[in-house]
């Protein structure tokens, strides 16, 4: 995959025999110091075959955490999936508000906002495991905008996780903007609370179009020590993992012919 997206560039490395040597790759090039290494037809087929067996191996859920990383990784963000990341709650949240629909505005807590004094005394640490966590690319803090995408493929699922106060209490706390992102129809975004954004996918999940049906409530966030340490000792989703929006138009062309 390396080889297919630098266009052959760079070549000499070890594993390059063992390509030449199947015939997955070819020398192109009369001088040396100009050859470049290029896929061949069993290369190409190769490839094919193994993105298909990857889609399959991955659950709906995975490929559309994947499909949405991509769409992330395409705007120029940094993705990470399911970073484990402490995040700081006002509290002891319960986990049993009934999932009633925002427009009542009934998501909203029932008891007056704390004093200062009894938010710190009263606040906890909790673990939070977001789907897709991303930061723009940017040398400067105040630039990074963190999000949070959290990925739901049932109904079921997604009005349990919505209930959990604290588990989106944790989620905001992390970053400047959370989004849930799931198929279009799961459900209408006036039954999610309004500050948080809201994504779903037409059809298939590698080939429907994403689209941004309200955008989320955006709050300042400084990103604490624990989460840049969570980020360095991870690594980002690559590209590969997940066919770019390119490689879908591509698809959506031929489907289309």
């Amino acid at each position: 995959m390396k080889i297919w997206r630098s266009a052959g560039w760079p070549s000499r490395d070890p594993i390059d025999i063992d390509l030449l040597a199947a015939g997955w790759v070819s020398l192109v090039g009369e001088h040396p110091a100009q050859q470049c290494l290029k896929l061949t037809d069993e290369g190409i087929a190769l490839l094919g075959q193994s993105r298909q067996a990857q889609r399959r191996a991955h659950s709906s859920h995975d490929r559309l955490a994947l499909r949405m990383a991509d769409h992330l990784m395409a705007s120029g963000r940094l993705v990470w999936r399911e970073l484990s990341l402490r995040a700081q709650i006002e509290g002891q949240a319960s986990t049993d508000i009934p999932p009633i629909l925002a427009s009542e505005g009934l998501w909203a807590d029932a008891q007056p906002s704390p004093t200062p004094a009894q938010a710190l005394a009263s606040a906890q640490w909790r673990l939070s495991r977001p789907d897709l966590f991303s930061v723009r690319r940017t040398s400067n803090p105040a630039y990074l905008q963190a999000m949070v995408h959290e990925v739901k493929v049932s109904r079921a699922d997604l009005f349990s996780d919505l209930r959990n106060k604290a588990k989106r209490a944790a989620y905001q706390w992390l970053c400047s903007e959370c989004h849930y992102v799931f198929p279009a129809g799961l459900a209408e975004p006036k039954e999610l609370p309004e500050e948080l954004g809201v994504w779903v996918v037409h059809g298939d999940i590698e080939r429907g179009q994403l689209e941004l049906l309200r955008p989320a409530r955006h709050q300042p966030c400084t990103l604490p020590f624990d989460v840049w340490m969570a980020m360095a000792q991870a690594t980002p989703v690559q590209a590969a993992l997940a066919p770019t929006q390119a490689e879908l138009t591509e698809v959506q062309e031929q489907d289309a012919a």
